[in-house]
């Protein structure tokens, strides 16, 4: 493949969320289970030999330099001493604010295709490691393998789920992890539990009350879909999801939803389109961890 074909940064969906505790630097201490989605954004990356890292696609609202594209790569560039550059446009499909892991799995394909496309050599881990400085969903983008999470997020467990078909729905408002994470109501000693429970059903998520009081919108979003089919958030919102055995059902229910509310139907996926894509380019890149 050639270095313009794009590169795929998939959504994730949080299947659980329990908050359990506060860290002495502030950042909460969760579980989590992540599960990779059909539905990505794709980067276009075509490299240069000046050092400069160009965004060429705009985003409404977010300055260049605060992209986490344009970190990434610069992160990449720093931590390894590379002198080549790149151009970087991405291709949103994926909606700001709906913890679907948008600009965290851009800022991991970031990461992996110019590790590929400069051919600055670091492992799995070592991307991983670094990532993890850009945010906390990172590193499970870059290892690209469904998972029990624990940390920040970042002590992953790979687990195999089943990979149902998901009806997502997309509220028209954008969440804020930061003020989710800030609310006082927030409830941050949710019992501990273990990835047996989860597959025997044990589920939910801790930000779910705030964010329904915060944002309307998501609690009707919520409200609507849990008279179908079980319904939860992910991570702090503001899309919520369901699943489904098949997609002719999850696709049948699509057609029902209120036009006030966007929505797609995805399928779950415990390998990232973003692992296939790097084991095409490199098939014994992270070969270990698998």
């Amino acid at each position: 493949m050639s270095a313009s074909t794009p590169w795929p940064a998939p959504a994730k969906l949080n299947l659980m969320l329990h908050v359990v505790g506060r860290r002495p630097d502030g950042y909460h201490e969760l579980q989590t289970v992540f599960q990779f989605i059909d539905r990505c954004d794709w980067l276009d990356l075509s490299v240069r030999d000046d050092g400069r890292v160009l965004r060429q696609s705009d985003l409404p609202g977010v300055a260049p330099e605060q992209d986490l594209v344009v970190r990434a790569a610069r992160l990449l560039q720093r931590h390894t001493a590379c002198r080549r550059g790149a151009d970087i446009s991405v291709h949103k499909r994926l909606p700001l604010g709906g913890g679907l892991g948008g600009g965290s799995s851009d800022a991991a394909t970031t990461l992996v295709a110019l590790n590929h496309l400069w051919g600055t050599g670091l492992s799995e881990d070592e991307l991983a490691e670094l990532g993890l400085g850009l945010g906390a969903d990172v590193p499970v983008f870059i290892r690209g393998r469904a998972a029990w999470a624990e940390g920040v997020g970042e002590r992953l467990r790979f687990v195999d789920l089943p990979e149902s078909w998901y009806l997502v729905l997309v509220p028209p408002c954008q969440v804020s992890t930061a003020a989710v994470f800030n609310d006082p109501e927030l409830t941050r000693n949710s019992p501990r539990t273990t990835i047996a429970d989860f597959l025997a059903g044990a589920s939910g998520n801790a930000c779910e009350p705030v964010v329904r009081c915060r944002h309307p919108e998501v609690s009707d979003a919520l409200e609507w879909l849990q008279q179908y089919q079980p319904a939860r958030l992910t991570g702090t919102g503001a899309c919520v999801f369901a699943a489904f055995e098949t997609e002719t059902a999850a696709d049948a229910l699509s057609r029902q939803v209120p036009a006030r509310i966007s929505a797609f139907v995805a399928r779950g996926l415990n390998r990232s389109p973003l692992r296939g894509r790097i084991a095409v380019e490199n098939p014994y890149w992270g070969v270990a961890k698998w």
